[in-house]
């Protein structure tokens, strides 16, 4: 369990440190099509194009910030195998703190009282999610569930695709809760993957979940990548939260046999309602906050996020 918490802890701070990495080069990428005058940036809807993404990618921020995401996704795996999903995938979902105390000093975003509050609901929903915690659930399935699993993944991150290059500017907590919901397919994956414990190769490349965790893990990135791009950095963080929190929960206790420790339940539930309603105040506060109060360092050329 210790072993666990500390590397779920460590991915989330890479996933946190990353995010507002990426968050920058999004921004210093906008502002160079911006000063250029490109049309080609943005879709007839608003949203940013395949090109713009691709060019906000090419940032040294967004490399480094990339780098941080894949050694958070490697902690992360290991944490979905040795933690409740429930606890995992909170703990991992908490580089909201980071993201958001991170982006008061290298996006210049003032955080309301509100938002510290909200943010503190997250980290005391962690202490009740962390204390009534028992074991995981041994993760073994039937292959129909893993062809269900690798089926959800395509239509979530091919749809979520297309949804945001239509909604344009509109869309940016929709790509959030998308790219949250990709990464919460990824770690339902790495939990039911076949041959990994033991090692056996053949089982390994035939198993559809490992096809899921990499159409999940690539799309839930790019999907983020766009949340970031035409949104709050905070608030497309708190939408990937939920995302990424709920649903495998859920999953967790109901197919894979996580659960609490004996006459804990009541605390998990309480700890895990919190966790969430932490993170959508946090998406909620933090967007009218970075509209209001940071409206210079948005893309606006490419998205009016104050319409």
């Amino acid at each position: 369990m210790l072993i666990g918490l500390i590397t779920a802890i460590a991915a989330s701070v890479c996933y946190g440190t990353g995010s507002v990495l990426q968050a920058v080069g999004s921004r210093k990428s906008a502002r160079r099509e911006a000063a250029t005058a490109s049309t080609s940036g943005v879709t007839q809807h608003g949203g940013p194009s395949l090109s713009s993404t691709a060019k906000a990618a090419m940032t040294w921020e967004f490399i480094v910030g990339t780098i941080l995401d894949f050694v958070g996704f490697a902690l992360g795996a290991l944490a979905a195998r040795l933690l409740p999903l429930f606890l995992s995938q909170t703990v991992i979902s908490a580089n909201l703190v980071i993201t958001a105390v991170l982006s008061v000093k290298m996006l210049g975003i003032k955080l309301s009282r509100k938002e510290w509050t909200s943010i503190a609901v997250v980290c005391g929903s962690l202490v009740l999610l962390a204390t009534a915690a028992g074991h995981e659930g041994s993760g073994h399935t039937e292959m129909a569930t893993h062809w269900w699993l690798l089926g959800i993944s395509v239509l979530l991150m091919v749809g979520g695709t297309v949804a945001v290059r239509l909604m344009g500017a509109g869309a940016a907590i929709l790509a959030g809760l998308l790219s949250g919901l990709g990464f919460g397919a990824l770690g339902v994956g790495v939990r039911i993957l076949n041959g990994v414990d033991p090692f056996d190769l053949g089982a390994l490349l035939t198993d559809p979940a490992l096809y899921a965790i990499l159409i999940a893990g690539i799309g839930g990135m790019y999907l983020h990548t766009v949340a970031l791009q035409i949104g709050s950095v905070n608030g497309a963080t708190a939408a990937l939260v939920v995302g990424e929190t709920v649903l495998p929960g859920m999953i967790g206790v109901v197919w894979l046999g996580d659960a609490s420790r004996p006459g804990f339940a009541w605390v998990a539930i309480i700890g895990f309602v919190l966790a969430v309603a932490g993170a959508v105040a946090v998406a909620w506060f933090g967007k009218h906050g970075e509209e209001a109060g940071t409206e210079a360092e948005q893309p606006r050329p490419l998205v009016d996020t104050a319409r």
